[in-house]
C-alpha cells in the first residue's frame, strides 16, 4: 500500500487582503500615522507595496501590517523585503514578494534532506512542490517532523494526504 504527501509553500490571497484591509483602517486612525500619504496595495498574486512619507513611518505601517499578517496566521517566512526605494512626491515604497510555490534550490535541498534520512521514502520535485511517497504512514509522518524541526528559511505546508 502506497502513501504519499506534498509539501506545498503557498500565501493565502485572501487572508493577506483581508489583514491589509484592517492594517490600512488602523494607519488612517492611528494618530502619528495621520495625513502620512501611508498606504497598502496588492500587487496582483505576488507582492505587496508599502508607501509611506519616510523610513520611520513606512517601518511604522511594516510593523501595523505584519501584526495583522500574523493575526490572519499567514506565516512572515514567506514574505521577502526589497530595498526601501524613494518614490514621486518625496515618499519611500518598499516592495515585498510574496512567496508562492517553493523555489527549485530549496525543492532540491529538501529531497536532499530527505534523502540523508536513509529512509525508505521518495521525494519527486513536481513543479513547485515536492511529493514524498513511501510505503507506511509511520515514516511519512517521521518525514513530516524531520522537516518541521529544519529551518530551511521557507514557509512549507503538508497536504494532500494521500493513502492508495
Amino acid at each position: 500500500m502506497a502513501e504519499s504527501f506534498d509539501i506545498v509553500s503557498k500565501v493565502d490571497l485572501q487572508e493577506v487582503s483581508n489583514a491589509i484591509q484592517q492594517a490600512l483602517k488602523e494607519v488612517h486612525t492611528r494618530f502619528d500615522l495621520k495625513n502620512s500619504k501611508s498606504r497598502i496595495e496588492l500587487e496582483g498574486k505576488e507582492a505587496i507595496v508599502l508607501h509611506s512619507e519616510d523610513e520611520f513611518k513606512l517601518k511604522a505601517v511594516n510593523d501595523v501590517l505584519q501584526q495583522r499578517l500574523v493575526k490572519r496566521s499567514v506565516p512572515l517566512k514567506a514574505l521577502t523585503y526589497g530595498a526601501v526605494e524613494p518614490a514621486a512626491g518625496s515618499t519611500v515604497r518598499q516592495r515585498i514578494a510574496m512567496q508562492q510555490g517553493i523555489p527549485i534550490e530549496k525543492a532540491r535541498e529538501i529531497v536532499k534532506l530527505i534523502k540523508e534520512s536513509k529512509k525508505k521514502v521518495q521525494a519527486s520535485i513536481q513543479g513547485d512542490m515536492v511529493r514524498v511517497s513511501g510505503k507506511d504512514r509511520d515514516t511519512l509522518q517521521e518525514i513530516i517532523a524531520l522537516l518541521r524541526n529544519t529551518d530551511l528559511g521557507i514557509d512549507m505546508h503538508f497536504t494532500n494526504y494521500r493513502s492508495n
